[in-house]
């Protein structure tokens, strides 16, 4: 080895991190991992039927010419937004958009809050994007968050259909929605994995009902 070698070799041992202090790792690696599948398969077992009821109100939606409106907090926005993606561009073919609205924007969603509350915001938001034929979709790891309990329950009132994306029980988002697709998990990063899934399920149907494949 060369100098040059030499001092390389020794920067990148000074850089690598040493185990030294750290908790061990790996068991927790392991444990989310199991705990993942665990949750996926009892969502096999519990969510096909409600996932094909929302699948169908989203078809029908976009059969009609209409649109999806979603609506989440924090990650569970992050799902929304994702979705709306999914959805206005593409999902795995080549495909004309379709129209979706996550309620996301920082300007809409800071002054309805600032003017009026966060717990009103989605609500405000929704009724101000919302046409007769559309659907709403609700996500709450906990199924109790406010602002998505009053945003699908102005869905109601406007006469759209809902849907509700949440965790084990589907707390009040359950008693307003039409649809409550309820992850048999109180965990809530195994319930958002869980979401997405089925984001990507609610997306593949739409485009399938659309689009047919060969």
């Amino acid at each position: 080895m060369d100098p040059t070698q030499a001092r390389h070799a020794a920067n990148r041992s000074e850089q690598e991190p040493s185990d030294q202090g750290l908790p061990a790792l790996r068991p927790v690696i392991d444990a989310t991992f199991a705990e993942h599948g665990e949750v996926m398969a009892a969502s096999m077992r519990a969510l096909p039927e409600a996932v094909e009821s929302a699948a169908r109100l989203l078809v029908t939606a976009y059969l009609g010419g209409h649109k999806a409106i979603l609506f989440g907090n924090g990650g569970s926005m992050s799902d929304a937004l994702h979705i709306e993606g999914e959805l206005v561009n593409r999902f795995a073919v080549d495909r004309q958009g379709v129209p979706a609205v996550a309620l996301a924007g920082p300007a809409s969603l800071t002054a309805t809050a600032n003017d009026y509350s966060y717990d009103d915001a989605f609500a405000r938001m929704l009724v101000a994007h919302a046409q007769p034929g559309d659907v709403a979709i609700g996500l709450s790891t906990s199924g109790n968050s406010e602002n998505v309990v009053r945003a699908l329950t102005a869905a109601r009132d406007a006469g759209l259909a809902s849907i509700a994306l949440t965790g084990e029980g589907g707390g009040r988002c359950a008693d307003v929605a039409d649809v409550c697709i309820a992850v048999p998990s109180r965990n809530t990063p195994r319930v958002q994995e869980v979401h997405i899934t089925v984001g990507h399920m609610l997306c593949d149907l739409v485009e399938r009902a659309l689009h047919p494949r060969d």
